[in-house]
């Protein structure tokens, strides 16, 4: 009989519990905003900010400061040990949240407004991507896809899912004014941090990510790691760019879907704005259980063959199979079947998140994931872009194929990430053994 912790049955390793509970309730917390923040600050009481402005600081600014502080929080990790980044993320948040909320938006001036906002923009990469560098590093081989699912799970359940609800509770149900309803979100990421940051007891998470060869581990010189990582074992010039592909499309057809299925299409739509946002709310939500199921897999039928075949082939077919067929049979039902299909199928990039430090000496696990990490934040600010580009030029259905086409290719790439700590690479030289 096993006498393993039901936790770790489960593939969450003890010490970290609260650390996967701190992530869940501050991206909870960052989530809030996500559905109502752009308008929002084009009302008189939000600012007034021009439609074009609050794009940028929602969109393009923020997704820019996303990106960078996805990298640090790899790199940071390596010299400080990531509890540290951790407490840096909490702050940033909290410190430029203060001055948006109770400086800027009250003085109406659009420059204050964007920087405070878009500047946040670095905090939640540094607070949750340091603590996945945290969990892959103090978890055993064996878990390390599980342990990428939980986490998975705990990120997109808050963002953007229950943040989402939270914020239609708070508005539709209590009548909260959507600035009150800010306040709100800025009181959970507090919690989400707190218990993140100081209820996880795990020696990992204070230490440098070092091995004997690094006679500093403190220096910031090791910044660079993150950078010339990629020509040292240039696999993580592969999984970088698989991750950025993974969810590229992902948040591509959330922008473009309001004028393709949606009331702002030429033809006037087949779906509602109200249908229009639920097709996330349905993609997400078999996402975050999908993330789970295919974290365990992972362990299973290995991590490279997961993101290979369920993620990028998987998601090569399911991508113009959910735009084409909702076009052709115009139902809301339809649209959103498919769109549970493709958010089921894109969990299968989950076990990148375990291979991408495994495949890299104890030293460069941290520069490893930064790279992870930034394809992250890349892919939010890449697809939209690409929505922006090709739409104009090929139409929705052109976009869609131009999706299918991204993963086809990664497919082809991911197949040069491989490592022996792989559980399929570990089987297939077992049974080499055995034969021999």
């Amino acid at each position: 009989m096993s006498t393993r912790h039901w936790l770790e049955r489960i593939g969450i390793p003890r010490p970290l519990v609260w650390g996967f509970v701190g992530v869940f309730i501050f991206m909870i917390g960052d989530g809030v905003e996500i559905t109502y923040l752009s308008d929002f600050l084009q009302q008189p009481d939000g600012g007034g900010l021009p439609g074009s402005q609050a794009s940028f600081a929602t969109v393009t600014l923020y997704g820019v400061a996303v990106m960078i502080g996805s990298w640090f929080s790899g790199t940071l990790s390596s010299i400080w040990g990531p509890r540290r980044v951790m407490w840096l993320g909490a702050a940033w948040w909290v410190v430029f949240e203060l001055l948006f909320l109770f400086i800027a938006i009250p003085s109406q001036n659009a420059t204050l407004i964007i920087a405070t906002y878009g500047i946040r923009g670095c905090a939640y990469p540094l607070f949750a991507f340091a603590f996945l560098v945290w969990a892959q590093i103090a978890s055993p081989v064996r878990m390390r896809g599980s342990v990428a699912g939980w986490f998975w799970f705990a990120f997109t359940g808050g963002l953007p899912t229950l943040g989402a609800a939270v914020a239609a509770v708070a508005i539709g149900v209590f009548n909260a004014s959507p600035y009150s309803t800010l306040v709100l979100s800025l009181v959970l990421v507090v919690i989400g941090g707190v218990i993140g940051c100081f209820c996880v007891r795990e020696r990992h998470g204070d230490l440098p990510i070092a091995d004997e060869t690094v006679q500093n581990p403190r220096s910031p010189k090791r910044l660079l790691e993150g950078v010339d990582i990629l020509w040292r074992d240039k696999r993580t010039i592969a999984g970088g760019l698989t991750r950025i592909v993974n969810t590229s499309p992902q948040y591509g057809f959330f922008a473009m879907f309001p004028f393709t299925f949606g009331p702002s299409a030429d033809d006037g739509g087949f779906l509602s704005a109200a249908e229009v946002a639920s097709l996330a709310t349905v993609a997400y939500a078999a996402n975050i259980l999908a993330n789970l199921m295919f974290g365990v897999v992972g362990d299973y039928f290995g991590w490279r063959r997961t993101v290979t075949w369920f993620g990028a082939v998987g998601c090569a077919i399911a991508t113009p199979l959910w735009y084409f067929t909702s076009m052709s049979a115009q139902s809301f039902g339809v649209a959103a079947t498919l769109g549970a299909v493709y958010g089921i199928l894109l969990a299968g990039f989950v076990p990148l998140s375990a291979l991408m430090p495994s495949m890299v000496p104890a030293k460069d696990k941290g520069a490893a994931l930064a790279v992870l990490n930034f394809g992250a934040g890349t892919a939010a600010f890449l697809g939209p872009l690409m929505v922006t580009l090709l739409y104009p030029l090929f139409g929705g259905g052109g976009v869609a194929i131009s999706f299918s086409v991204l993963y086809l290719l990664v497919a082809l790439l991911s197949t040069r990430i491989k490592d022996p700590s792989d559980p399929a690479e570990q089987r297939r030289v077992q049974r080499a053994e055995a034969v021999a």
